[in-house]
């Protein structure tokens, strides 16, 4: 098992070394920081970082257009290049607990991708008004009913993929650049048969550091769901 853990970051700086740190106890795993430019420096904290790690940590430093989706899919196409057999993803605010890795790392000897979810039996939410857990829960009854996916938390960006199925996933053609990216992600491994299971995990509102959900990111998540479900009567 080579364990990599993508950590895509836009001004994360005071957050970005304590996910390192805690990540880097966990034994095997390497951190891909994949950085979107950040003005606040947060490019130069994980350059730091890298010297500090003994190889166990790399830095993408993305330029041109900004998006969630797009340092994704600029940082698994990178982890692709390495030797990793099984590739995390999760946010640098820590919402996500670098504990819980190793449960998602387990799950991945039988599965083709492990999602951390906040709405399965034993996962939960902490610091979120219950209008947010409402709008969140909603959001995913949505994407289910239009869908048909069966994933209970499609929204969660704690998530481990094998290495064979990442592979077969058309990256290139993934059009999503918000939140929607996670939901067009599980979407399409879902359509070509891979094993998908959800481990409980308690989210946590971020610490530190402002959300970057906009109006825009609201309506193509709103949006992209319909454009999967017309694809898959297609």
């Amino acid at each position: 098992m080579r364990p990599l853990v993508i950590v895509p970051t836009y001004n994360e700086r005071d957050n970005l070394p304590v996910v390192v740190a805690a990540l880097l106890r966990i034994p095997h795993v390497a951190v891909l920081v994949v950085d979107d430019g950040s003005p606040d420096g947060t490019g130069d904290v994980a350059d730091a970082l890298v010297g500090e790690s003994d190889g166990r940590v790399s830095v993408l430093h993305r330029t041109g257009p900004r998006g969630l989706g797009l340092s994704y899919v600029d940082g698994m196409q990178h982890a692709l290049r390495t030797d990793a057999t099984l590739i995390c993803q999760m946010d640098a605010d820590l919402s996500h607990d670098p504990a819980d890795v190793p449960r998602l790392l387990e799950a991945g000897a039988h599965a083709d991708l492990v999602i951390g979810s906040r709405y399965v039996p034993g996962g939960r939410i902490e610091n979120w008004p219950k209008r947010r857990v409402m709008l969140s829960a909603f959001a995913n009854w949505y994407i289910r009913t239009i869908t048909g996916l069966s994933i209970e938390d499609s929204t969660s960006g704690f998530r481990c993929w094998r290495r064979e199925a990442l592979q077969r996933l058309p990256l290139h053609r993934i059009a999503s650049n918000g939140y929607a990216f996670l939901v067009e992600l599980a979407w399409e491994a879902a359509s070509i048969g891979c094993r998908i299971t959800e481990v409980p995990i308690t989210f946590v509102e971020r610490r530190r550091g402002a959300s970057k959900l906009s109006g825009r990111v609201i309506v193509e998540s709103v949006l992209v769901p319909w454009r999967l479900a017309r694809r898959r009567r297609a």
